[in-house]
């Protein structure tokens, strides 16, 4: 049954690849209906696979991962695409597999949907489950962000893998006391950088002690809530680290890990924990230090991710946000610059989105630092306009351009530096308006 299966699959990416398609869902969408779900139990590999899961951070640590094999001379198969969900995988299998479902590599490096880690794992063996943080995201499909937490965390209960955590984000450490004595557990840290606070700006889902209930004590808040916290009640935070990044400047930027400086192409504090990731991996594989200072310090994104561009003489950096902690890093990067400067937020409300946008009350928009107007776009521009007018700033600095092409001339027409937020699938339209502009009126796209 299982070659009738991957024979009908396969013939599926066959059709959508002769018709340029890439065949990233599809292929598994039809096999999950077939099999009941169970569509990655096809399949049999035997090479070690290594997941990389989060809210936010997941494509850039699994791009890099991936890389530290590569370029270590190793076969791999990554989900670049990023279909990270059950049926994702399916179809990413299924282009690789041979007719009776094996799947030969030396490694299998998976981008994860938070959602889907209990699912896809209890079909596939893992050995390295890397979770990078928990933010509220997408609150119509993944419900609150403890009905997720708890997925993960029965998961955990019987996994005996390595299990790789960001022991500054106190809902992804909790997950060490849940895994069993045969599971290896590490986590990764970060000293504070220049803007670290020792109060709290920002939404935060980890005040209290998932363990015994009482209020976390924080040393130092980097972001959300991201930073050195305790419970000392019962010692929930108190653990080894097993790599930490240590003397951060972001203005250069760099930062060190066990006495090797790194040099990363994006400056903000969530790269840094991103790279640490990285180094934890490199570091439990055995990886070569100059593969690794290579695969970080070359390392950068583009496609929507701090992408920067020139609008004429407007340098302009764009960053997807599809959720607040990611808006909130993209204003903090923003105020961290000096001099004047102006913003342009794209939001839409399509089903990838997640139609519930209530999540926009949670960005800080008064932390706003000499940014002198705000231009509004997407199919959700007047609410993102009340939002930020209802943080206290001047409605006169507001303008309203739900047209984005006309939003862009909007921002581009006054001088100085610009910044651009867009949501899931308002990125890839931006992208492209800021495109026509450049084509239309002079500037470029900038190549990191």
């Amino acid at each position: 049954m299982n070659r009738i299966l991957i024979f009908i699959g396969k013939l599926i990416v066959g059709v959508l690849r002769l018709f340029g398609r890439n065949a990233g869902n599809l292929p598994g969408i039809v096999l999950w209906h077939l099999t009941r779900g169970r569509c990655c139990k096809m399949f049999r590999v035997d090479c070690p696979i290594i997941a990389v899961t989060g809210t936010n951070g997941k494509t850039s640590v699994t791009n890099c991962v991936a890389q530290l094999f590569k370029q270590s001379g190793k076969k791999i198969i990554i989900n670049k695409e990023g279909n990270n969900l059950d049926t994702g995988i399916c179809s990413l299998l299924l282009r690789y597999c041979d007719g009776a479902g094996r799947v030969k590599a030396d490694y299998l490096i998976l981008e994860t949907d938070e959602s889907h880690v209990p699912v896809v794992y209890s079909q596939l063996k893992l050995e390295t489950l890397v979770v990078l943080d928990f933010f509220r995201d997408q609150l119509d499909r993944n419900g609150e962000m403890e009905t997720l937490i708890q997925k993960i965390n029965g998961f955990c209960k019987t996994f005996e893998g390595n299990l790789i955590l960001n022991g500054d984000d106190p809902n992804t450490a909790r997950l060490g006391k849940a895994a069993p004595e045969k599971c290896n557990v590490r986590y990764f840290r970060a000293e504070p950088y220049a803007f670290a606070t020792k109060e709290i700006y920002e939404a935060s889902e980890g005040r209290f002690c998932p363990f015994c209930g009482e209020a976390l004590k924080y040393d130092f808040y980097q972001y959300s809530h991201i930073g050195r916290f305790r419970c000392k009640k019962c010692g929930f935070g108190d653990f080894e680290s097993y790599v930490t990044a240590s003397d951060i400047d972001l203005e250069v930027p760099v930062f060190t890990v066990e006495g090797h400086r790194y040099r990363p192409r994006l400056n903000s504090i969530y790269n840094v924990y991103n790279m640490t990731a990285v180094a934890a991996v490199a570091k439990l594989y055995g990886i070569k230090q100059e593969v690794t200072d290579k695969v970080i310090s070359r390392y950068a994104v583009n496609n929507g991710r701090m992408e920067s561009f020139l609008l004429g003489d407007r340098r302009t950096t764009l960053n997807l946000a599809k959720n607040p902690v990611g808006a909130n890093m993209t204003l903090r990067v923003m105020n961290e610059m000096n001099g004047e400067k102006e913003l342009l937020f794209v939001l839409n409300d399509n089903v990838a989105d997640g139609l519930d946008v209530s999540w926009i009350w949670d960005i800080n928009f008064s932390i706003f630092e000499r940014v002198t107007r705000v231009v509004t776009s997407g199919t959700r521009a007047y609410d993102i306009a009340v939002r930020i007018k209802c943080s206290g700033y001047d409605q006169e600095k507001i303008v309203v351009r739900p047209d984005l092409d006309k939003a862009v001339e909007e921002l581009a027409k006054t001088p100085g530096r610009k910044f651009v937020i867009a949501n899931y699938t308002a990125v890839q339209p931006t992208r492209s308006a800021l495109k026509r502009y450049i084509a239309k009126h002079g500037g470029e796209q900038i190549e990191k």
